[in-house]
């Protein structure tokens, strides 16, 4: 039996179905910055940790002779996001209602993007994971005032990144208000600014909800790591006679090999 439990859940295989298709869609909106790494797995929900690749210091064995380590390892975070259905609007959908109400799932989706995002690139101390920016030797391009010198300042950092040795192609993650100024703005010279920063950074943007600034890095490989246990899935908690309460849930973890491959827009 699955630990997501999804055949207890008084939901029919054609409204999972649609459960798991709006989960899809609302998440692969939001989990902008996973585009942007290299993606191992799903490896499932029982992978616990990634292998680091390296042995810590000499501890005693019970004979003198034999020489003792521990591997090191990253342990997977799970996140989880609980919500509630309505299950007398999950019926609508049984009748062939097309406009379903799965607001909730929608926000859960947003929500726990927004942890995703952040951890990568911000950090996440208490999960072991060291942001993209916390590992960053370049000191952060600032913006200034006028918004509309986004394009510049994006130009200067894939410059910089030049000049350290990390080539292209390059992408870059914009969180929620810089997502925002490019997609309504315009650089100073009237051009819509998204068709400026398209020529320069020659990869993909996205939009990453939960980030606190903008970032410029290299998507040749080898840079960015993440890991899936699970990916992102639903499984059933309870229900009752108004709701069936789910949750949305997933394990990864993140590392950065090469701190030079990035560099932040603030």
């Amino acid at each position: 039996m699955s630990h997501l439990l999804r055949n207890h859940a008084p939901i029919t295989s054609e409204i999972w179905q649609e459960v798991d298709e709006e989960a899809t869609s609302r998440s692969a909106a939001a989990l902008g910055v996973r585009k942007l790494l290299d993606f191992a797995g799903p490896f499932g929900w029982e992978y616990s940790a990634t292998s680091l690749g390296r042995v810590g210091g000499g501890i005693p064995s019970q004979v003198a002779e034999v020489t003792a380590r521990t591997r090191q390892v990253l342990p997977l975070a799970e996140l989880r996001a609980d919500f509630a259905l309505s299950r007398e609007e999950l019926e609508t959908g049984t009748r062939g209602a097309q406009d379903v109400n799965y607001d909730t799932l929608d926000q859960a989706a947003l929500d726990l993007a927004r942890v995703e995002n952040s951890a990568i690139v911000d950090g996440w101390e208490e999960a072991g994971i060291t942001g993209i920016l916390q590992s960053s030797p370049h000191d952060p391009i600032v913006l200034g005032d006028d918004p509309r010198d986004f394009a510049l300042r994006a130009a200067a950092a894939v410059a910089k990144l030049r000049e350290a040795g990390i080539d292209g192609p390059y992408g870059i993650a914009l969180g929620e208000d810089a997502w925002i100024n490019v997609q309504g703005g315009s650089d100073r010279g009237g051009a819509p600014l998204l068709t400026h920063l398209k020529r320069i950074i020659d990869g993909p943007i996205v939009w990453a909800p939960g980030i606190s600034s903008a970032v410029v890095l290299s998507t040749r490989g080898g840079d960015f790591l993440f890991e899936s246990g699970q990916d992102l899935s639903v499984g059933y908690a309870h229900h009752d006679a108004e709701n069936v309460r789910l949750y949305l849930q997933e394990s990864f973890s993140f590392r950065t090999v090469t701190p030079e491959a990035a560099i932040a827009i603030i």
